[in-house]
Order: C-alpha cells, then structure tokens, then sequence
C-alpha cells in the first residue's frame, strides 16, 4: 500500500518507521532542509534520535510528491502534525482529493474546541474517508519494535480495514472502533490529566495521590465523552484508561514533564523551551475548560491545571484547591 505520512516529528518518524514493513512509505516535512539532514544522516536526530530510518523509507519537503504518492483509491494518508497544525495541512491537501486520511494528533483545536474528526469533516466533507488512530504509545517504543496495541477509530469499515492491514504486524496489534468521539475525548483530555500527576509526583504527594487523580480524572474523561456523544465503554479501553496509564506514569510522557517542571516552580515559556516538542495538553486544557463550562460538564482536575497554566495558579495551590473540595458520593 502507498502511505504518505505529513510530519516529521517524533511520532510521525516513528509511524512512518513502523509502516515499512509491509508498506510503500514516504515522509514529509515543510523544512527542506531538516528534511536533507534525515535524509542524509538515515536518522530524525532533532526528534527521534538513535533510530536508523529504513531504507525504504522515502523522505521529502516536495508536498505535491507526497500526495502524489497517495492519488490513488487503495492509498492512505497519515497526517502526524499537532492539532494546530491539523486544519492547516487538511487545508493544503483538500486540492489534491484524498480518499483514505488519518491523523495522529490528539487534542481539542483551542480557538474552535472542537474535535480532529470534526476538524476534518469541516474542510473534507463527508465523502472522504477519515479516522483517528489513538492509543497507549510511546514514539521511542514504536520505533524500536516493542509490543503495542492501538486502535483505528472510524465511521468507515473499510477505512478500519485499511489502517489494520497496514499496521497490524509483528509487535503492534490494531484494533477497531467507530467512536470517534470516545476515542478522541480519551485521547485528549489524558494529557491534561498527565499534567496533573506530573505536579503531584514533583510535589511528592506520593503514589496514592497519583493513583485518586488517575481515578477521579477518568471520571472527568467519561463525563465528558458521553456528553459529546460517545460511548462510556469506549473510555474503558485502549484509547481512555490504557492511554491515561500510559501518560501519566510514562518517564517518556512530554505532558507528565511539564507538571513536574510545574511543580519545580518554572514558567510555562520555560518549560516549553526546555521541552523542545510540543506537549498536546497544554493547549488543550484551554479549550476543554471552556468546553466543560459551556456544556455544564463538571471537570474540577482540568480546571486546576488550566489554573496554574494560564491563571497564575501556583502548583501547590492546585492540589491544596483539589484537597479542600466537598466530598461527593463516589459515581462518574
């Protein structure tokens, strides 16, 4: 199958490396330049360092190429930009008539808070083929050939048999889902939540507390999801509890890292330099605090950690805000 990948970061190398297997694979990046450096050194040393790239994975900054790549019906289209980055790229490709696009990023666009699939929709139309592919991993995992299991979330059965035949090899098991909402919602708001238990871990509130916002943040996470339309059960799965396991315990987890640099007192620009990669949910608890309001969804955790990243809200006023709230009876 021709695959086209859009992105050049950590975890779109690292897609891109996993799709060779059985897959024609072709990268693309906007820097012509960083692009002939990975090119050149058969390594993404900016952001997936001390992986070698596949000899048959074709690199280029040609977008006309990269799509070129993809004209035809039994093709798919793998878009591994952020989710500021989605409407963008979905824009550029729209004259070039995809038939098969997914996309990698999670999170909620901050100006519209709406979600990737809607994202897509928007610009795509309905005729298109489209779906997210979420789960529990790690880029550094994924490329260096370790067991994974990732799910393809789609309206379209065929799509989902696609991305399956294309992914579903050696240690990476694929499987299906047509919940698009639940899937993103999962997706998304674990990365607020890998914030929170970054803080907590920094401030050395220890592994039961880690463990209650893991529990009570899943709740927050059904209550959303089910409110936007998307099933309760698929928030139990690989995409919701799996993905919020993974990213708030992971030493790999960019967003765990910025709340425990929260935690060390630095700033927000600070941490995002240091950090060198885009942390999904930082911008995304912007939007879903706004979101969680206007639909009268109660999500006290993502509020607190909206609070210190744009409120001036210190890290330890957080917890003590969290700490001092009412009892409730224990349901979702």
């Amino acid at each position: 199958m021709n695959i086209s990948v859009l992105g050049a970061g950590a975890w779109g190398t690292a897609v891109a490396i996993a799709l060779t297997a059985k897959n024609k694979v072709l990268m693309w990046g906007r820097n012509q330049a960083a692009m002939q450096e990975i090119q050149a050194q058969c390594e993404n040393v900016v952001y997936l360092p001390g992986f070698p790239l596949p000899d048959n994975l074709e690199i280029t900054a040609d977008f006309s190429a990269a799509m070129a790549h993809v004209a035809g019906n039994d093709s798919l289209l793998v878009i591994a930009t952020s989710v500021s980055g989605l409407r963008p790229t979905l824009e550029a490709c729209l004259p070039y008539a995809p038939q098969n696009v997914i996309w990698l990023c999670k999170g909620f666009e901050e100006a519209t808070q709406l979600l990737p699939h809607q994202i897509a929709r928007e610009i795509l139309g309905d005729d298109v083929a489209i779906g997210a592919l979420s789960g529990p991993s790690f880029a550094q995992e994924v490329a260096q050939g370790l067991p994974c299991a990732l799910t393809i979330a789609s309206t379209s059965p065929a799509l989902c048999q696609r991305v399956v035949q294309a992914l579903h090899v050696n240690a990476m098991r694929v499987y299906s889902s047509d919940d698009l909402v639940g899937v993103e919602v999962g997706g998304a708001v674990k990365n607020i939540l890998a914030i929170a238990t970054g803080v907590a871990d920094g401030l050395g509130l220890g592994l039961n507390a880690r463990a209650a916002l893991m529990t009570r943040g899943l709740a927050e996470i059904s209550r959303l999801g089910v409110a936007l339309g998307g099933k309760a059960e698929t928030l139990m799965g690989l995409t919701g509890v799996g993905d919020l396991i993974l990213t708030c315990t992971g030493d790999l987890s960019r967003n765990r890292k910025v709340g425990l640099a929260l935690a060390q007192g630095k700033s927000l620009a600070v941490i995002i330099e240091e950090l060198g990669h885009v942390a999904e949910g930082v911008r995304c608890a912007q939007a879903v605090r706004s979101l969680a309001a206007r639909l009268g969804v109660d999500m006290p955790i993502t509020n607190a950690v909206a609070g210190v990243l744009f409120d001036g809200v210190s890290a330890r006023e957080m917890s003590m805000r969290l700490l001092a709230r009412d009892s409730k009876q224990e349901v979702s």
